[in-house]
C-alpha cells in the first residue's frame, strides 16, 4: 500500500493570499457560496483531493492546519476566520457540541454517508449522542513507539517512560491531556478524572520524569523516531505505523495498563458561512475512492467500511497499530470534555510542568 512521504515540518499557515485574491471584486455572500474554509490537524489529508473537490464542484477550498485541539479552539474562538468545517478530537468536539457551537448535519443529503460503519457511530456516541453533529474521520490509540536496537527490553508498561537508563532518549507528547495519560493510568485513575488530588499526583510524576525527557513534541515525534533521535516516544498509532515503514527497527505497543482510544471527527461550526458546501465536502470525503486515497495518505484507522472491506486480512493482522485487536481496545478509554473548571486546572498544571 502506498504511503505518504514524511514531511519533516508540518505546515500550519492559512492561505491568506487565496482569501485576499478571492475577495477582490466579490461580495461576502458570493465568496461564501463559492468557497469553504477548512481547519484540520497538520498533514492530515491528501492535498490532492482538495483540488479534486474543487474541480468537481467549483467550490474553492481554503485550508488551514493546527497542532493541538487547544490551539484549534483558541484560533477558532478568536473569530477572525469563519470556518465552515473543523476536524478535531473527541473531547474538544464534545465541548463544542455542549457549548452549542456547531450545526446539525443533514445526513439525508449525503449519498455516501452509509460507508461509515455502525461500530464507529457507536464509538462517537460518547461525544455526539444521537448522531446529529459529527462525521467520523479517523481513529486510533496512544501508545509507545520504540527502537528495538536502542532498548534491551520491550516497553510494555507506561512505567518504562520513567526508566533512568533511557535518560534523554524519551519523547513525550507536547499535548496536555495526552501527556497526563501515562501517570493517571499507572495510578489507577480514569483519564477523565476531575479529582484535583489525582491530577496533582500525576503532575508530580511528570515533574519527576522531566529530567529524563529529551523533548516534548507533536508532529515531529514520528520524524525523530525514524531518524533514531530517541529510544522511545509517546505517539499516536497512525504516526507509529507510518514511522515503522521508514525504519524497520521501530515497533509500536499499547501498554498493558491501558490507554486512550481517540476519534477525530468533522463538525460544522455555527459561524460558518457555507453550510451546503461543507456538507458536500463531507459527503465527498465519505466516497469510497476519495476515502481510499485519503487512507493511503494519512494511514490512520478509518471508519469507512467500503475501504476496510478492500483490505486483506493478512495486512490487518500484520499492522496491529492501525488494526488493533479486541483485547487492546478493551483496555482503552476515550477522552470526554471535563468542563471549564477542570480544563483550567489542566492548563495550570501543564504550565507548571513546562516551567518547572
Amino acid at each position: 500500500m502506498q504511503k505518504k512521504i514524511i514531511s519533516f515540518k508540518a505546515v500550519s499557515v492559512l492561505t491568506a493570499a487565496v482569501l485576499l485574491f478571492a475577495s477582490c471584486g466579490r461580495s461576502a455572500e458570493e465568496k461564501a457560496a463559492n468557497q469553504i474554509i477548512v481547519f484540520n490537524y497538520g498533514d492530515y489529508i491528501d492535498r490532492d483531493i482538495l483540488g479534486q473537490f474543487e474541480e468537481e464542484t467549483g467550490i474553492k477550498v481554503v485550508y488551514e492546519e493546527f497542532l493541538t485541539p487547544e490551539a484549534m479552539y483558541t484560533k477558532y474562538k478568536n473569530g477572525t476566520v469563519k470556518y465552515d468545517l473543523v476536524c478535531c478530537s473527541d473531547y474538544m468536539v464534545d465541548k463544542m457540541i455542549k457549548d452549542k457551537e456547531v450545526k446539525e448535519i443533514d445526513y439525508a443529503s449525503m449519498e455516501h454517508i452509509g460507508n461509515i460503519g455502525d461500530t464507529y457511530w457507536k464509538i462517537s456516541e460518547s461525544f455526539d449522542p444521537g448522531h446529529k453533529y459529527t462525521v467520523p474521520y479517523f481513529w486510533g490509540t496512544v501508545g509507545i513507539l520504540y527502537n528495538t536496537t536502542m532498548m534491551d527490553k520491550v516497553p510494555d508498561s507506561w512505567n518504562d517512560l520513567w526508566d533512568k537508563q533511557y535518560k534523554n532518549n524519551i519523547i513525550m507528547q507536547n499535548s496536555v491531556r495526552d501527556s497526563f495519560v501515562p501517570p493517571l493510568v499507572l495510578d489507577g485513575c480514569s483519564i477523565n478524572t476531575k479529582d484535583e488530588a489525582s491530577l496533582r499526583k500525576a503532575l508530580d510524576a511528570l515533574e519527576e520524569q522531566k529530567d529524563l525527557v529529551q523533548s516534548y513534541l507533536v508532529d515531529e515525534v514520528r520524524d525523530d523516531m525514524v531518524n533514531e533521535q530517541a529510544a522511545m516516544a509517546v505517539i499516536y498509532s497512525g504516526e507509529a505505523s507510518l514511522a515503522s515503514e521508514y525504519n524497520e527497527d521501530l515497533e509500536y505497543i499499547v501498554p498493558k495498563e491501558g490507554t486512550n482510544m481517540w476519534m477525530d471527527s468533522w463538525i460544522i461550526p455555527e459561524s460558518g458561512r457555507n453550510y451546503n458546501g461543507a456538507v458536500k465536502f463531507l459527503d465527498f470525503l465519505c466516497r469510497e475512492d476519495i476515502a481510499q486515497k485519503n487512507f493511503d495518505y494519512v494511514y490512520y484507522s478509518t471508519p469507512n467500511e467500503a475501504v476496510l472491506d478492500g483490505i486483506d486480512e493478512e495486512e490487518k493482522e500484520e499492522d496491529t497499530a492501525i488494526f488493533p485487536e479486541d483485547d487492546v481496545l478493551e483496555r482503552c478509554e476515550m477522552f470526554t470534555y471535563l468542563g471549564p473548571e477542570t480544563e483550567e486546572l489542566y492548563n495550570r498544571l501543564w504550565k507548571e510542568l513546562k516551567v518547572y
